[in-house]
């Protein structure tokens, strides 16, 4: 198995919205490199859950070996958030932190098949062990389904015509087979991004669930944050970000209609802080990054 590397996205940023202090236990729900849990373990005699669907990246938790007992990391999508404190009898916790975006390390590893620069097979999956790949998606699914996948999850505004190609060029197995086809489908273009941007964005939510993933994630992790317990979510496109921004927006009262006294009608959960941009020009990757942040409330409002 190669070496998982990743460059953790806006540490510092991340960190300043956890807060971590001495005793706090957090989950990071995305351990990838072991970047930012590493920098929650350093800040703070703290402890640190950390899952990961992919198992490579669980081999990382030997190079973090001296923290000893104050990390676990299991081998778990972030939707099992609430069966793994289950497991370990743990109520709730003092922060939770979701690195949304896909690492440089899945990028990078051609035989991963995320990105379509590299050649390799067509697979995407976040877990190589579960599921279908994006090759098996691909050749099996009517064109009325790509279409759908494209659209929904890629934004796509050419998604007929790439559906399309996909259905006549059957059996796909490459990633630069399929990424080349795009490209010949919808033209070039003179944009900045690639012509398959979309559709590999889109092939990559679906293979792995990532909507449904993350619509499962918010409402456990509030159900699982201490009182004062903090928030801290990285998105990367702006499907995920949307959602993100939804599930704040109603669980602070935003938008709600309001009492005679100004209060929301309904709980109040969250005090959302404002979202973060990068400002690291070193990491091109991250360009797209946002950090969504929020604290549980010790209270709820009529």
């Amino acid at each position: 198995m190669t070496a998982y590397h990743h460059v953790p996205v806006m540490l510092t940023d991340v960190v300043s919205a956890l807060r971590p202090v001495d005793g706090d236990v957090f989950v990071d729900c995305t351990f990838g490199g072991g970047g930012h849990t590493r920098a929650l373990l350093e800040a703070a005699n703290c402890r640190v859950i950390a899952l990961d669907r992919d198992p490579a990246a669980l081999d990382n938790a030997r190079s973090l070996a001296s923290f000893g007992d104050r990390l676990t990391v299991h081998h778990a999508s972030f939707s099992a958030l609430g069966a793994v404190l289950a497991t370990l009898g743990i109520p709730a916790v003092n922060g939770i932190l979701a690195d949304l975006g896909v690492s440089s390390h899945q990028l990078d590893t051609a035989e991963r098949g995320f990105s379509f620069r590299n050649r390799g097979p067509l697979d995407m999956r976040m877990d190589p062990t579960q599921g279908r790949s994006a090759a098996e998606l691909v050749n099996t699914e009517d064109e009325g389904e790509l279409l759908r996948i494209l659209r929904e999850y890629g934004e796509e505004p050419r998604a007929s015509r790439i559906a399309r190609a996909m259905v006549l060029g059957r059996p796909w197995s490459e990633t630069t087979t399929l990424a080349e086809a795009v490209a010949r489908a919808v033209g070039q273009g003179g944009g900045r991004t690639h012509p398959a941007t979309r559709t590999f964005q889109a092939l990559r939510i679906a293979v792995n669930g990532e909507l449904s993933e993350l619509s499962a994630l918010l409402p456990a992790a509030l159900e699982h944050l201490l009182p004062g317990g903090r928030l801290a979510l990285l998105t990367f496109h702006s499907l995920e970000d949307r959602l993100v921004k939804r599930f704040l927006d109603a669980s602070s009262g935003k938008g709600r209609p309001r009492d005679p006294y100004g209060n929301p009608i309904g709980p109040v959960h969250l005090r959302v802080h404002p979202d973060l941009a990068p400002t690291d020009p070193e990491n091109p990757r991250a360009r797209s990054a946002r950090l969504r942040s929020a604290t549980r409330l010790p209270w709820t409002a009529p």
